[in-house]
């Protein structure tokens, strides 16, 4: 399961309304972090595959969700839980501390 392309106008029916948890990916073409942690952020989209949502979403080209969630550094992942902000992750962590913030929230 590959992580799927959301933008300004599938966000809400995407993730907001999503019934299982989704981890968003806040990324651009030109951001060299965003480039490292890609690969992770795939592998998580196959792991918790039925038990979580991983959307990526292009702040570029999307400016009204990225303003809406004060975007101002990328990579940021966030995970969505019924609609609202259940966790933040700035950077490209490693993979062990997404699982980590991933877990209490993920069946």
């Amino acid at each position: 399961m590959k992580p799927i392309v959301v933008t300004d106008s599938t966000f809400e029916a995407e993730v907001l309304k999503s019934p299982v948890p989704v981890l968003v990916d806040f990324w651009a073409v030109w951001c060299g972090p965003c480039k490292m942690i890609a690969p992770v952020v795939e592998e998580l989209a196959a792991e918790y595959d039925g038990k979580l949502k991983v959307v990526k979403l292009d702040v570029d080209g999307n400016p009204d969700t990225s303003m809406k969630y004060a975007i101002r550094s990328i990579p940021t992942l966030m995970l969505f839980k019924g609609g609202s902000v259940a966790e933040q992750i700035i950077g490209a962590v490693p993979k062990r501390s997404l699982v980590d913030k991933l877990a209490p929230h993920v069946a």
